[in-house]
């Protein structure tokens, strides 16, 4: 067998499953650890249970930011293959700043300017997701 036909996890990919792959490893410089990835998507396709992705964000500004967006677009992808993605607003950040006190651009913010931003965040995220 060649590497097309199976990969380091030791599941042989259908056609499902590498296009999957190919979906996630877009845009990626690496996945770790990949063989996980791919027994799950296997598992997933075999049983069809979508797979529940989640992105937890904490609310310490207005607004999202470009880093959030790669991984909302690419979340997006894998919900346009039928998996359930998760999109979590937390708090506990936004609530006491940043408890390492090396980021003073994170102060402790108040629970309206949560809500606020918490608001902004699910807009934002609704329009990809």
């Amino acid at each position: 067998m060649n590497h097309r036909d199976t990969d380091v996890s030791g599941v042989t990919p259908t056609d499902g499953v590498r296009e999957a792959l190919a979906v996630t490893l877009r845009g990626c410089d690496e996945l770790i650890p990949q063989d996980d990835w791919v027994k799950k998507l296997a598992k997933s396709e075999r049983t069809g249970v979508p797979l529940r992705i989640k992105l937890g964000l904490d609310p310490t500004a207005p607004d999202i930011h470009i880093g959030h967006t790669v991984v909302l677009n690419k979340m997006r992808q894998l919900q346009d293959l039928g998996h359930q993605v998760i999109f979590l607003i937390g708090d506990f950040t936004s609530l006491i700043g940043d408890p390492s006190g090396r980021n003073s651009t994170r102060p402790p913010l108040t629970p309206e300017q949560i809500k606020a931003n918490a608001e902004t965040y699910y807009k934002q995220a609704s329009l990809v997701l």
